[in-house]
C-alpha cells in the first residue's frame, strides 16, 4: 500500500514543487537515506490527522494485528502517545495513581496537566535490584484511601527489564474504583506474535496501551501505536494526537510501520525459530557460576523472554563493567548497562548466530570472574520521603543551586534520571533524602549514566530556595 505508492511515485517523474527541501534528492550521493520517498501530503497520500485512505488502511490492519478497536500510528515514538493519552483520560487537576517506575513522559504529562499525582511502588527484587511488578493490591489499597477520587492508573508493564504485572487483576480493581488504565507497554510490542510472550495488556482490560514498534519489532525508531477499546476514548485520543504529533509526519517512518505490520502477520515461523533460539541461549546460561540470567522463576507473575537480564550481582564485577567487556572484546553492544545488571534486548531479526556469538561470549566471560562482595540494595520506595508540592506548582517558587552532597531535607527542583531507561529518581517538589544521595552517587562510581533537568549530573543540584 503506502511503501508501494511512495516507490512508485519516486519513479513517476513527477516534480515535486513541494516540502521537503531535498526535492527527494540524495544529497549524500551513497544511497543510504531513502530521500526518494520522503515527501509531505501530497494528493492521493492521505494524511495522518485525518485518514481516509492508505494511512487509516495501516491503522485498520495495526487494530486487526493487536485486537483492538481503534489503533493510532504514532511518529514522535512512545513518548507522543503518552502525552496524548493522558490527556485524553485526565481533566487538568485530576487525581492520578502512577507507578513511580514510569518514563518521564509520564510525570512530564502529569507537569504539563496539572495532576494531582500519587505513587505505587514496584516490588524490588532485593538479589539483582530489579524492580519487578505492581501489587494489584497495592493498587487496590490507594484507590480505597483516595475514597474513589482518582481518575486515571498508569503502570509500566513489561518494564525495561521484561517483568510484566497482572494486569487483569488490576484493570478490574481500577474498573470497579472508577479509575481508567493506561499501559506503558512500550517493551511489549511483540507479544501478540508468540504464545511464548505475556498476554496483551489491552486483552487483560486496559482502557489504553502505548506500544514502541521499533523496540522490539522491525520499524524504524520513532515508530510507534496507540491502542484502545473504547470508541469514545478515541474520539478524543485522535483530537489530542493533533496536538502532540507532528503536522508533518514522516512519511518513511509510517511506510516502515506498515512494513513492520505485513511482517509480523506473515512471519509465524520466524517468530516460531526466534523463540527457539531464546529458548537455546537461555539452557546454555542456566550455568553460569558468576553472572545470573534472570528468568520468569524469579517473577511474581509474567516475564518476557525476549528480554535478557544479565545479572553481576554476584560477580566481581559491575553491570557497566561487563558492558565495557562485551563491547571492547567480543563486539557485542548491550541495550543498557546498569550498576548491577546488563540488558540485552533481542528480536524476530536476531540470528542464531548472533545468539551464540553472545552466549559464547558470557560463557568465556563467566568463567574468568569470582565471587563478588555483597553489597546492601536499596529499595525505590526507600530512596522516596514524600513531595512538599507536585511538579506542576515549581513555578511558584525561587530556586538555588547547591552542592549535591549538602541537599539533604531540601526540596528538589529539578529531575533527576538514569538514561536508559529514563526513570526519575528524584522530581521537582519532593525531598531528597539521604539514601537518594547515596545511591546517586553509587550509581556515579559504576559509571552509569545520570542525567538531569540541567543536562548530564553534576556536582550540584537546583533546588527551591529556603524563604
Amino acid at each position: 500500500m503506502l511503501y508501494d505508492k511512495l516507490k512508485n511515485y519516486s519513479k513517476s517523474g513527477i516534480y515535486p514543487f513541494h516540502m521537503p527541501g531535498h526535492k527527494r534528492k540524495d544529497i549524500t550521493e551513497e544511497g543510504i537515506i531513502p530521500y526518494n520517498i520522503d515527501i509531505t501530503e501530497i494528493h492521493d497520500f492521505d494524511n495522518l490527522h485525518s485518514p481516509n485512505g492508505v494511512i487509516d488502511e495501516i491503522q485498520k490492519k495495526a487494530a486487526k494485528l493487536y485486537n483492538a478497536k481503534n489503533a493510532f500510528i504514532l511518529i514522535n515514538g512512545s513518548t507522543g502517545g503518552i502525552l496524548s493519552a493522558i490527556r485524553s483520560m485526565t481533566n487538568q487537576g485530576d487525581k492520578i495513581l502512577m507507578a513511580r517506575n514510569c518514563h518521564k513522559s509520564v510525570y512530564n504529562s502529569a507537569e504539563l496537566f496539572n495532576l494531582n499525582v500519587d505513587y505505587i511502588f514496584p516490588d524490588t527484587d532485593s538479589r539483582y535490584n530489579i524492580l519487578t511488578s505492581v501489587s494489584p493490591y497495592d493498587i487496590e489499597d490507594k484507590l480505597t484511601k483516595h475514597n474513589d477520587e482518582i481518575r486515571l492508573v498508569i503502570i509500566t508493564s513489561p518494564t525495561y527489564e521484561g517483568v510484566v504485572s497482572d494486569i487483569k487483576s488490576i484493570s478490574e480493581i481500577c474498573h470497579k474504583h472508577g479509575a481508567k488504565l493506561l499501559v506503558d507497554e512500550a517493551h511489549g510490542a511483540h507479544f501478540p506474535f508468540s504464545d511464548s510472550f505475556p498476554d496483551e495488556a489491552l486483552n487483560c482490560g486496559a482502557d489504553a496501551a502505548v506500544l514502541s514498534l521499533h523496540k522490539t519489532l522491525p520499524s524504524l525508531t520513532q515508530t510507534a501505536l496507540l491502542i484502545t477499546n473504547d470508541s469514545e476514548l478515541s474520539e478524543i485520543i485522535a483530537e489530542n494526537l493533533a496536538v502532540f504529533e507532528t503536522s508533518s509526519p514522516s512519511y518513511i517512518l509510517m511506510s516502515s510501520i506498515e512494513k513492520c505490520l505485513d511482517f509480523c502477520e506473515n512471519s509465524k515461523d520466524k517468530f516460531k525459530e526466534y523463540c527457539c533460539n531464546l529458548k537455546t541461549v537461555r539452557e546454555k546460561l542456566e550455568n553460569l557460576k558468576y553472572l545470573k540470567i534472570y528468568d520468569k522463576s524469579d517473577t511474581d507473575f509474567d516475564y518476557d523472554i525476549g528480554k535478557i537480564v544479565i545479572s553481576t550481582a554476584n560477580a566481581n564485577i559491575s553491570g557497566t563493567k561487563l558492558a565495557e567487556i562485551l563491547r571492547n572484546n567480543y563486539q557485542i553492544e548491550t541495550e543498557m548497562a546498569y550498576s548491577d545488571y546488563v540488558i540485552a534486548m533481542t528480536s524476530v531479526c536476531d540470528t542464531e548466530k548472533g545468539f551464540e556469538m553472545f552466549s559464547d561470549a558470557l560463557i568465556s566471560i563467566d568463567s574468568k570472574l569470582s565471587k563478588g562482595a555483597d553489597t546492601e540494595r536499596v529499595p525505590l520506595k526507600n530512596l522516596y520521603t514524600g513531595k512538599n508540592f507536585n511538579a506542576c506548582e515549581l513555578y511558584k517558587f525561587n530556586k538555588e543551586t547547591i552542592p549535591f552532597q549538602n541537599s539533604e531535607f531540601r526540596t528538589s527542583a529539578e529531575y533527576i534520571w538514569v538514561y536508559p531507561p529514563g526513570i526519575p529518581l528524584i522530581v521537582p517538589g519532593e525531598i531528597i533524602s539521604k539514601e537518594l544521595i547515596n545511591y546517586i552517587e553509587y550509581l556515579s562510581a559504576c559509571k552509569v549514566e545520570i542525567m538531569s533537568t540541567k543536562g548530564g549530573m553534576t556536582n550540584y543540584i537546583s533546588v527551591v530556595k529556603k524563604d
